[in-house]
């Protein structure tokens, strides 16, 4: 997905619909906003498609309905040739949408004409907005489906229909943009899958709500505090103090497993080097030193540590503050011993992988030693989420942002559920989707890198949600530098272009 308008932070529905309604409170008329909404959109349909060209409307018969008759209008008015389909006929229309219907002076074809009617060049998807609450069936979803099928440049009102603003859920049919403009902020729905997917590119248009809707919606509201990951600003100044040193920068330790997976630990170490740790510590069992210390690069350190014991060894040194656990460690009882060693230390820890699936079906046990910690990130992917937290059939089905948020406040500790739309989620409610992460990411070793990245970015004073965030930005514009066809060994690589880019 591509966000044509910087929108850092991200708005929930609720939240939404609260910012326009003080704003409707304070003066602003529906109309006006609503007025405003549909010339963003149909300016936009001007600047991707300038006409003349035939466009299809197809309205609902709420508020996402009434934008769309305002984008009929203003692209009737500029030389398009533009035929409106609703799902209900005009005299049942109420409120704005039929006020906004009335200025329309076109036909207004029933919506079962649509799915007869020549598709246009351009379709405009008004039917349901954000506040869609059912499965979209029936006569909509015939449409929708007919206007996927066309060969047509497709533009969604504020979300494409049938996608939860929240969740990013497709409930039932859900209309495919190529264009997607929303209003003031970017909702959840357009950064989750598969939300993204139908979403194309999104452009945000400001409807006049004014900079402070965000913020007091969200003192108004209950609900997470979501925004879009960037971490430019946290990476901007890190490691320039011209009087540091590598001690100042912090020093990582990364444990390693046994002599047959040497690989992911040492793409983590070298990925928090290059994030910009001081030093980074390869701790590793006897049996593979002689593996490790064969291979490159001569800038990381090499010390013996066999289990949970050795570990603890190593953390007897102050200095090395910020612990990454779990790439290629091993599962089992030994695994779940380093852990609860590394976690009475009180360092800054990433546990990832290895160390996950060692506590599968277990996650009140690891709770138990996070609990006390404050200062822990934890990696998943989706599968080795669903190994720690075993999905209960008669629960309720969160989203992933949900599921990132609950698993957050049970562990203490933040959380980031990785995938094409990473979620990183902390106990306070603080959360951010990420959007950045090309998808030749999903390789072999990836994840072991961005481990190492946060690890790296921890030993530098960054603290865990801040480090969890600039650490997935990170990776994904490494990913994106090192192009299509990278292998993890490329990421650590392309993690200096980043950097020297800021």
């Amino acid at each position: 997905m591509q966000t044509v308008q910087s929108a850092v932070d991200l708005i929930t529905v609720a939240q939404m619909r609260a910012a326009e309604q003080a704003a409707m409170a304070a003066g602003t008329p529906g109309l006006t906003l609503m007025e405003r909404a549909g010339r963003g959109v149909a300016e936009a349909i001007c600047r991707a498609r300038p006409g003349p060209a035939r466009v299809a409307v197809l309205c609902g018969p709420g508020n996402n309905g009434g934008d769309g008759f305002v984008v009929a209008r203003i692209l009737a008015g500029r030389g398009y040739e533009v035929a409106v389909f609703c799902l209900v006929p005009r005299e049942r229309l109420t409120g704005d949408a039929a006020r906004m219907a009335a200025l329309w002076d076109g036909a207004i074809q029933p919506a079962e004409a649509y799915l007869a009617a020549e598709p246009g060049a351009i379709i405009v998807g008004a039917l349901f907005g954000t506040g869609l609450s059912r499965a979209v069936d029936g006569v909509a979803a015939a449409m929708i489906l007919r206007a996927n099928a066309a060969p047509a440049f497709r533009v969604a009102v504020d979300i494409p229909s049938g996608i939860a603003g929240d969740t990013g859920e497709a409930m039932g049919a859900a209309f495919r943009a190529d264009l997607t403009v929303t209003f003031h902020a970017l909702k959840p729905g357009h950064l989750l899958f598969p939300g993204r997917r139908h979403s194309g590119t999104v452009e945000v248009v400001d409807i006049g709500l004014g900079p402070g809707a965000t913020a007091a919606a969200r003192l108004a509201c209950d609900g997470p505090e979501i925004t879009v990951n960037d971490g430019r600003g946290l990476l901007a100044g890190l490691g320039t103090d011209p009087a540091g040193h590598k001690y100042t920068r912090g020093h990582a330790l990364v444990l390693a497993g046994g002599i047959e997976a040497v690989g992911a630990a040492r793409l983590a170490a070298r990925a928090a080097l290059r994030a910009g740790a001081g030093l980074v510590t390869l701790g590793v069992p006897g049996s593979a030193l002689m593996a490790h210390a064969a291979r490159g690069p001569d800038a990381l350190m090499l010390r013996r540590a066999n289990g949970a014991s050795g570990a603890a060894d190593l953390l007897k040194d102050a200095r090395r503050n910020a612990v990454v656990l779990g790439p290629a460690y091993g599962v089992g009882a030994q695994t779940r011993d380093t852990v609860a060693q590394v976690l009475a230390a009180r360092r800054a820890t990433v546990l990832d992988a290895d160390a996950l699936t060692s506590f599968a079906g277990e996650a009140g046990a690891l709770a138990a030693l996070t609990a006390a910690h404050g200062r822990c990130v934890l990696t998943p992917h989706e599968g080795e989420f669903a190994r720690l937290f075993p999905p209960d059939p008669a629960g309720p089905a969160l989203s992933k942002l949900g599921r990132a948020l609950s698993a957050a406040v049970q562990l203490t500790g933040v959380v980031v559920l990785k995938g094409p739309d990473t979620v990183i989620a902390a106990p306070d409610g603080r959360a951010a989707i990420n959007d950045n992460a090309p998808p030749w990411l999903g390789t072999a070793g990836s994840g072991d890198v961005l481990a190492g990245l946060i690890g790296g970015l921890m030993a530098q004073g960054l603290a865990p949600f801040e480090a969890a965030r600039a650490g997935v930005w990170l990776h994904g514009e490494a990913g994106r530098i090192a192009g299509r066809g990278l292998i993890a060994d490329d990421l650590p690589e392309a993690v200096r272009a980043v950097l020297a880019g800021l």
